[in-house]
């Protein structure tokens, strides 16, 4: 079978295109290297089962060229990802999020291939005790970002209840790992550990008792790779997480080490941010036989090792 992943030269789509090719599939990776980079995906350019090309889901001519292939499963990765960016720019976060989607839904509902869109935990409100956050707790548009997200996940779903799509949406918490930029607002667990090995303080927006639920990446690759191959996902929205969450003050003593190291600094987007995420992935784990593999501590060893040897 032919997979196309779009944004599949990003951070999550990397590791997305690793376990298809590693699978025996035909994958196509298209990307707009907005996010993304080459350098993420150039251990696959040598295998003949792999095909980068690099264009814009706004693009429809570029999509009809591409959907030619006929792809029997779509993975929509493609998207603006960071709140801060939506916030000073919610026409670009809008038009990739939302309009991009309905540009790759029609090109499958045109084909009939089956497709997952990726959202995000960060469409959920928040986590009100320690049973975490399932699939049908409150969400809350608290930026333009989890808002185009919404809106790219009710649209899917719309192609499934309205043409018969096979589609599934997923919400993995925050992830992490090897090849995620230690840049931006979105990887707290990289720049942590850069500006760590760099001697750096760990700035903490806020009072730092905000908690995540820290996924590591392979993990959730598996995860989106099982939830479109499932066919019984269809109609469905499935979470990912470890299951446990964690304080960003203790995080940032956790990878540091030192609390002389750690600094506070006033938030850039305190109205949006989720006081405390905690995933529940009961339904994952039902349906999809899927639960996380590696632990937090694991998931920080590998990912320090792989920045030190970047910086290296």
């Amino acid at each position: 079978m032919k997979v196309l992943v779009t944004g599949g030269a990003g951070f999550i789509g990397r590791w997305l295109v690793k376990r298809l090719l590693n699978e025996g599939y035909r994958v196509t990776a298209l990307d707009d290297l907005s996010n993304g980079q080459l350098a993420n995906i150039e251990e696959f350019t040598t295998d003949a089962n792999f095909t980068f090309i690099q264009g814009d889901i706004k693009d429809i001519a570029l999509l009809d060229s591409v959907f030619e292939e006929g792809f029997g499963l779509v993975y929509h990765l493609a998207a603006s990802i960071n709140v801060q960016d939506s916030i000073d720019d919610p026409r670009t976060t809008f038009d990739n999020d939302v309009v991009g989607t309905f540009n790759v839904l029609e090109q499958c509902r045109k084909i009939g291939a089956r497709v997952l869109f990726m959202s995000t935990c960060m469409v959920y409100d928040r986590s009100l005790d320690e049973s975490g956050i399932s699939e049908t707790h409150p969400v809350k548009p608290a930026s333009p970002y989890a808002a185009s997200k919404l809106a790219g996940e009710a649209l899917t779903l719309s192609y499934y209840y309205a043409y018969g799509l096979p589609a599934v949406v997923v919400r993995p918490f925050n992830t992490y790992g090897p090849f995620q930029k230690a840049s931006g607002e979105g990887g707290v667990v990289a720049i942590f550990i850069k500006r760590s090995l760099e001697g750096e303080p760990l700035n903490i927006y806020g009072e730092g008792t905000q908690t995540r639920d820290l996924l590591y990446v392979e993990d959730c690759a598996d995860f989106i790779y099982r939830a479109a191959m499932e066919p019984a996902s269809s109609g469905l929205i499935l979470n990912a997480g470890l299951g446990k969450d964690i304080a960003i003050n203790d995080l940032a003593l956790l990878i540091g080490g030192n609390p002389e190291q750690i600094k506070h600094v006033p938030h850039i987007h305190p109205q949006s941010e989720i006081p405390k995420l905690l995933c529940n992935y009961s339904q994952a784990r039902s349906l999809l036989k899927w639960q996380p593999a590696v632990s937090l501590e694991e998931g920080l060893l590998r990912t320090r090792a792989w920045i030190s040897g970047q910086e290296g």
